[in-house]
């Protein structure tokens, strides 16, 4: 017998530890539940809803092809090593079967589970299905991890062109009759996520819907967010209800000669997506990311205001300033955010504001349905100057000119802010009662990130 552990790949194309597994012998599956573990990674209620109802639909599929379905409930990584060894022992599993992750809990957790398994005869036999290519394979020709992001990108795609197999594993074959697994609820605090797919099927119906209509204007549309320009695809991709491997192949399908081409909606998502790759690479080969470090060590030279009173300011969209007030309220209302109002917000917060990114990436985490910590870090050190290829530290967002710029009539600010619905033309744009001066941040911000001047 078998032992399938799913983790954040709540699928059963593209899988292959079930795949696996289910090809040397019968099979059982189990999943924990870690809710002291979820609350100290600031999973977010309407992310821990939308895993709740994913993993429904995933116990109704393995059930479909005759696959048992556990739950087991622990409070944290900690206590998973002896309950697995437990549980293995109980059924007389021999051997178990998952698929790897990026973050350094994940993998410690991982290091431990085998040790426990080993001492007892068996094994934890991993899997890569998180990435296109093996984190820590895209290497320059030292050997040596990219600090750049586009010649890791041009790497990548001479890899995909010439060295990988996109096509995704198939779904397993039923094994035997079906069976009824138990439905499921989670024993923390939601947030209806019921606008949000989440099974194979209706995540696959959103890509397909977003490849026929909307990625070849997605290099033209993507940065205003009045606009339905972008995927949506972040939330099924954070759990795994589909792998970025079925993404690129799917899209390859539609576009063959994407991976030569150098222009495009295709290839500026493509390159998006490459992003998501370039952080999780990072994050393998820097364990210390994981644990609050800045990627750059110049960066612990930066003296933090870190004012409170101007955090909850950010966080309650009460800057005074409507873009940012506006992208503020969509995360809290919607716990989704623009990817150009994140990177507004997150400027603004770190450089407007002199407060720890950190600060910020935590709430982000704590708010968003497609939180996944990779891509969250990556994307707050990339805003605050203090990551792997991130902006220049004298890169400081004009929130008004990006107002007038990305969302010029108005139309996304006034979803979120009435106050402004009789507004137009430049006063729609113009900050009421901001709580710091533009010209006065920017100045500041020069003198207090100027510190990133030093390499290292």
């Amino acid at each position: 017998m078998q032992l399938v552990w799913f983790r954040k790949d709540l699928r059963l194309n593209d899988n292959p530890a079930l795949y696996q597994a289910c090809l040397d012998g019968p099979c059982r599956a189990v999943y924990f539940v870690t809710p002291k573990q979820w609350q100290a990674h600031d999973i977010a209620p309407i992310q821990i809803d939308l895993m709740e109802r994913a993993l429904n639909h995933l116990s109704a599929d393995l059930g479909s092809l005759g696959i048992q379905f556990h739950i087991i409930e622990v409070d944290d990584f900690n206590a998973i090593p002896e309950r697995l060894l437990a549980f293995c022992q109980s059924l007389n599993i021999t051997g178990v079967y998952a698929n790897s992750e990026v973050e350094i809990n994940e993998i410690e957790r991982d290091i431990k589970v085998d040790k426990a398994l080993k001492s007892s005869g068996l094994a934890l036999r991993l899997y890569q299905a998180d990435c296109l290519i093996d984190p820590g394979q895209v290497q320059t020709q030292q050997g040596e991890m990219f600090k750049v992001f586009t010649p890791f990108k041009n790497r990548c795609l001479k890899i995909l062109r010439e060295e990988i197999n996109l096509q995704p594993y198939p779904a397993p074959q039923a094994q035997n009759s079906t069976v009824n697994n138990p439905l499921l609820k989670l024993p923390l605090a939601k947030k209806s996520s019921v606008g949000w797919p989440a099974s194979e099927a209706q995540t696959y119906h959103l890509l397909q819907q977003f490849i026929d209509f909307h990625i070849e204007d997605y290099d033209q549309q993507r940065d205003f967010p009045a606009l339905p320009a972008t995927s949506q695809l972040g939330p099924s991709l954070a759990l795994g209800i589909i792998s970025v491997k079925q993404v690129v192949f799917y899209l390859l399908q539609a576009f063959p000669r994407l991976l030569d081409s150098s222009d495009g909606g295709p290839v500026i998502w493509l390159n998006e997506l490459l992003w998501r790759e370039f952080y999780r690479h990072i994050m393998v080969l820097n364990p210390a990311l994981g644990r609050g470090a800045s990627y750059k060590i110049s960066a612990n030279n930066i003296i933090w205001s870190n004012d409170e009173d101007d955090f909850k300011a950010w966080c309650d969209g009460q800057t005074g300033y409507p873009l940012v007030d506006a992208a503020m309220l969509q995360l809290k209302q919607t716990g989704w955010m623009h990817n150009r109002l994140r990177m507004v917000c997150a400027s603004f917060l770190s450089k407007h504001l002199l407060i720890d990114w950190r600060w910020g990436e935590r709430y982000f985490k704590q708010h968003l349905i497609d939180g996944d910590f990779a891509s969250n870090n990556g994307g707050w050190q990339w805003a605050a100057s203090t990551g792997c290829d991130a902006q220049p530290y004298f890169r400081i967002f004009n929130p008004t000119l990006q107002s007038t710029k990305f969302d010029p009539d108005g139309e996304f600010i006034r979803n979120y802010l009435h106050d402004r619905d009789k507004l137009s033309g430049k006063a729609l744009h113009q900050p009421i009662r901001p709580i710091v001066d533009h010209q006065f941040a920017r100045q500041r911000a020069l003198l207090a990130f100027s510190v990133l001047k030093v390499k290292g």
